[in-house]
């Protein structure tokens, strides 16, 4: 009988193999990746736009029913330039008739324009009266991007609203 030891080779290191220290590595930048997106998000959030969300959403929605049965049957549209472009001022032009397409007389009408990133961008301006159902109001976006409008046009003493997006393009 032979009392040799028979020596196996000893087992590698996975560590040593090329195609493990690939994967851990893709698996590190991917965690980091994620990590730094999670970082940036928390550092760079505007907050909401609105204080009280919560309470405009319940109002809203109590009142939606009440200006439904309110509202006249009015057709508004809001003519807005295809090439707006921020900081540079445009002309838009809102149009109100009513059922029979009769021009509507609005005592006043307001513009309102909303950034949804950033409420301290929100600006308003009183529109005037261009002819019989035509206003008009000249406004210059200060940044580009989405923004909301609302028009707020009062007649016999009721306020009724018409909304908007506009994509307001790079200078």
């Amino acid at each position: 009988m032979n009392d040799s030891v028979s020596t196996a080779p000893a087992p590698e290191s996975a560590w040593r193999n090329p195609w493990v220290r690939a994967w851990i590595a893709m698996i590190l930048v991917v965690f980091l990746v994620n990590m730094t997106m999670v970082a940036l998000a928390f550092i760079t959030n505007p907050g909401l736009v609105v204080a009280d969300y919560y309470e405009r959403g319940q109002q809203m929605e109590q009142t939606i029913a009440t200006r439904l049965a309110e509202t006249p049957q009015w057709t508004m549209s809001l003519d807005v330039p295809a090439d707006i472009q921020a900081q540079a001022p445009r002309m838009l032009r809102f149009f109100v008739v009513d059922r029979a397409g009769q021009p509507v007389h609005l005592e006043q009408a307001t513009f309102f324009a909303y950034r949804p990133s950033d409420a301290h961008q929100d600006f308003s301006r009183p529109m005037r009266e261009e002819a019989p159902g035509r206003y008009a109001v000249e406004v210059s976006f200060p940044l580009p991007g989405v923004w909301d409008s609302l028009i707020e046009a009062h007649s016999d003493g009721a306020g009724h609203l018409f909304d908007q997006r506009i994509m307001v393009a790079r200078p």
